[in-house]
């Protein structure tokens, strides 16, 4: 959330004034960001022209500037009805910020200026990149370091330090006329712009007991006192004042016992309290009698040690030496597309974006384009088109930036023979050794592992041969493959329009594989289901199918078991119906409690489903890949997900959650009046005995600081397969209620006690500090 003021006309000493007042707070918020003296900041403070570049024929002159608040760029506008608002973006909603022509803004309109001259910043929302070219070499480096800088030093910052520089911010900008007081009227409207709707008297009553110089303004300490009365967490203090002593303190022993008995970390020892308060207490005298202050108890519990997700999870702690078919991949359906499948664009920022969310398997429709270059897109339909070549560099410089596991690439090819041939030439020589062309240690019985695949991207697609051929060397060239691809999921649409066209093309053009793009499809062998295995002519392991999702669900619902068997040893991909043209997403969590591993969703389309995606992949590191759980490993596994009995998956557990308060909740409405009403919903996503939903109250009118204090309780019987969903949204009585936030955990990552959620936008991406207060109780349920 950011607060704007437009800046009213002064004299010149009054602007002389302004000016010394502005570089001051300037320089604390360098100070704050451990940038003092920092010539990148300086030079970005100063602000520069930079040519802004929209298209071979749009390039304009504008003027941006770092703000005071060391978090907000203004950007010059020649737009007359541009409000001051529109003309900032904060630091919080770049993504990333590349030098050189690393965009396909760049790459097409940009090919003329010297690449160290150029660089963009990307955005974490579906806004559009900023593609931007400096006047000399020194002034983009400055603007790029920078820019870096100050983004990895507010992705450091402590919760705390963030909402101190937060309401610092928004403080100096309610004071209207910059005479570094604020009046009654200046602090209402500071209330509102922090999502607080305070009765007048109440709110009069706060500041006469601040105002102690009795002026009708508050300033300096005043303003202090008022700072530390807004950030009062009387639900902390009251948890504190439990385990601290009369004075006001924590001991070590105390602390070891919260530890204990609230937090349910049976492990922790004398040294853990200890670690605890040499980490997080700010105050050194207590740090040097090993005793903990409030203050420190707070950053602990804002900390990461202090979060609902188990720390020891954001590494790769699962045992990735399994055969792949073992594991949970993070998959994307239609990669290239940046929205709907009918008209919307494709971009290779696409599959930059779906990659540095962790994806490891990403597709590509390929087909005939001009001068013999395939392109991708969305067949027979108005989807723009990209270079396949210019993908394959997207996911060759992008592909292990997150995780260093493998990618699968996964090949819908319409094209005809010269152009596969091209398509093979373009990843081997693109690729190179990243690509798999030969079995892991000519092993080809079963699946190498993760680990022995780490740094490797295979090819899924038609082959003509085995796997044992291949090594042989013995493939015919311009065999013609039994069918049209399987995934040809543009066949599916009900646009009859689109059908019509599909079938004349069908029957017009059979489809020969290139043995070169053959050859290098090693371990992802594409076929059409045909039924499970049977025993005494089993299928290869490397043969893989791709379902519907209304087919795989029909197969999860009527032989659970029986696919559970099929993915232990085989891969199965599923993809969104045909149906789906807004690109919207199915729910995957039936298809992981067969098994299923490459389950494929729009990463283009946020909601509930790439929430629940998103919170599975969480897990294991955010490496992309997810050990199953043991009894979907199990070749003789009797688990049925639709008929739970008794097994090693049966762990009946009951969850209990305390939703105590919420923490400077975002405004979803963007009227300078509006507050929002808050109320959260918590769900259970698994077998579908343990689904289940429970809502709190609504708490009216308060963003900042809400308090529900409501407990719930949830009976989980297959807790391996479980994730929880806390949502956060503005009530509305009369309309849908607007999304504000949300967070999913596996089930198996939860933390116990009293535990800080940080809640992620629409987009997945986090709030700087919006939060819930929750307290977490799991028992044995037998």
């Amino acid at each position: 959330m950011q607060c704007f003021w437009r800046q009213p006309k002064h004299s010149k000493s009054q602007d002389n004034f302004l000016q010394e007042q502005s570089n001051r707070v300037a320089t604390q918020n360098g100070i704050r960001l451990g940038l003092q003296d920092d010539r990148d900041l300086i030079f970005l403070l100063k602000g520069s022209q930079l040519l802004k570049v929209k298209s071979s024929s749009w390039r304009k002159e504008r003027f941006y500037k770092l703000q005071e608040d060391c978090k907000t760029i203004w950007q010059e506008s020649k737009k007359m009805l541009r409000s001051p608002e529109s003309q900032l973006f904060s630091i919080e909603d770049i993504r990333d910020v590349r030098p050189g022509h690393m965009t396909e803004g760049m790459e097409k309109y940009a090919k003329d200026v010297p690449e160290h001259r150029c660089f963009s910043i990307i955005f974490k929302d579906q806004r559009k990149n900023l593609d931007l070219i400096a006047s000399s070499e020194d002034d983009a480096n400055h603007w790029t370091a920078g820019l870096k800088k100050i983004i990895a030093k507010n992705n450091s910052m402590s919760q705390r330090q963030k909402l101190q520089h937060w309401i610092h911010s928004c403080l100096r900008k309610a004071d209207k006329n910059k005479d570094n007081k604020m009046s009654f009227k200046e602090l209402k409207s500071f209330l509102k712009e922090v999502n607080i709707q305070m009765d007048d008297s109440y709110a009069k009553q706060i500041f006469q007991q601040c105002d102690k110089s009795k002026t009708e303004t508050l300033e300096d300490e005043e303003i202090e006192t008022f700072y530390k009365m807004l950030t009062e967490r009387a639900e902390i203090d009251g948890i504190f004042a439990k385990y601290s002593s009369a004075e006001g303190i924590m001991s070590r022993d105390n602390l070891l016992r919260f530890l204990r008995e609230k937090q349910r970390e049976e492990d922790a020892v004398p040294e853990s309290a200890l670690s605890l308060i040499e980490r997080y207490e700010p105050n050194e005298i207590a740090k040097k009698q090993q005793i903990m202050t409030k203050d420190g108890f707070l950053m602990y519990l804002l900390s990461a040690e202090g979060n609902i997700f188990n720390s020891s999870h954001c590494k790769v702690y699962q045992d990735m030496t399994q055969p792949l078919s073992h594991y949970f991949v993070s998959s994307s359906h239609n990669t290239y597309l940046m929205e709907d499948q009918i008209r919307g664009p494709s971009s290779t920022e696409a599959y930059i974006r779906a990659l540095t969310k962790g994806c490891r398997c990403v597709e590509l429709d390929c087909w005939d384009g001009p001068n013999s270059e395939p392109v991708i897109y969305h067949g027979y339909t108005l989807t723009s088109k990209i270079l396949f070549s210019d993908a394959i560099k997207a996911i060759k410089n992008y592909a292990f930036k997150t995780s260093p596991y493998p990618v699968i690439i996964s090949l819908e090819n319409h094209c005809s023979l010269e152009q596969q041939k091209m398509m093979a030439q373009h990843m081997k020589t693109i690729l190179g050794d990243m690509l798999l062309v030969m079995p892991v240690d000519g092993n080809t019985s079963d699946f190498p592992s993760p680990e022995q695949l780490k740094g490797k991207i295979l090819v899924k697609g038609k082959k003509l041969n085995s796997l044992e051929e291949t090594i042989g060397m013995n493939g015919n060239s311009g065999i013609e493959a039994e069918d049209v691809s399987d995934e040809d999921e543009a066949a599916e649409m009900e646009d009859e329009s689109v059908k019509k066209e599909v079938e004349q093309k069908r029957t017009s053009v059979k489809l020969k594989l290139a043995k070169e793009l053959s050859d290098i499809v090693i371990y992802c062998k594409s076929v059409h289901f045909q039924g499970f295995d049977n025993t005494i002519s089993p299928r290869a392991f490397y043969e893989m199918s791709s379902f519907t999702e209304s087919k795989a669900q029909k197969l999860a619902q009527e032989s659970g078991t029986s696919f559970i068997h099929h993915n232990v040893r085989h891969l199965s991909r599923v993809y969104p119906a045909g149906w789906r043209t807004d690109s919207s997403n199915y729910n995957p969590v039936d298809l992981w409690n067969v098994g299923c591993q490459i389950i494929a969703l729009n990463f283009q389309t946020p909601g509930p489903e790439m929430d629940v995606y998103q919170g599975r992949f969480q897990d294991n590191g955010f490496s992309g890949y997810v050990l199953k759980p043991r009894f979907l490993r199990d070749k003789q596994s009797k688990f049925n997900p639709k008929s739970i009995t008794e097994g090693a998956w049966w762990m009946r557990k009951k969850l209990q959650i305390k939703i105590i308060s919420g923490q400077q909740l975002p405004k979803v409405n963007k009227s300078k009046n509006s507050i929002v009403d808050p109320r959260v919903t918590v769900e259970i996503h698994g077998v579908q005995r343990d689904n289940g939903k429970k809502q709190t109250k609504v708490i009216e009118n308060n963003g900042f600081n809400p308090k529900w204090d409501e407990e719930f309780g949830f009976d989980i019987d297959v807790p391996e397969l479980a994730l929880v969903r806390f949502v956060v949204e503005d009530f509305d009585v009369s309309t849908k209620n607007d999304f504000i936030g949300q967070f999913t955990i596996p089930f198996t990552c939860l933390k116990q006690g009293y535990r800080h959620i940080h809640l992620l936008t629409k987009n997945g991406d986090p709030y700087p500090s919006a939060m819930l207060f929750v307290h977490i109780n799991i028992l044995d349920n037998n």
